[in-house]
């Protein structure tokens, strides 16, 4: 079949056209600016979701991972390293406190385990 004998049929694009609707800017999905703080907060739900603190979001089911906490955390220090001199007074204690909770929690949910 030679292309000038193909019918194409476009008044599919009208109608994509009129189903359009703007969505008025309050109602857009709010990103927030990606920062450190966010970024350690993001890290610190992850962990609290494998550690069973809070459901997870996906399932709505609450669920222990102590490897992915492990994880998690190990990573979360490995940042603390990295940037260590590097942080804002805020970011810094964000961190440790994060950090330090977290330790806290996790040593909990391993003896727990172990025992």
């Amino acid at each position: 079949m030679e292309e000038k004998d193909k019918k194409v049929d476009e008044s599919w694009k009208d109608s994509v056209e009129k189903e359009k609707v703007e969505i008025p800017e309050e109602e857009k999905m709010h990103i927030p600016e990606a920062n450190f703080g966010f970024f350690i907060t993001t890290l610190g739900i992850q962990v609290a979701i494998a550690l069973g603190e809070i459901p997870n979001p996906i399932t709505n089911k609450t669920e222990e991972n102590i490897d992915q906490a492990k994880y998690l955390i190990d990573t979360l220090e490995m940042l603390q390293e990295k940037t260590k001199n590097n942080l804002s007074k805020e970011e810094d204690s964000l961190l440790s406190g994060i950090l330090y909770d977290f330790r806290l929690k996790f040593v909990q949910k391993k003896e727990r385990i172990n025992t």
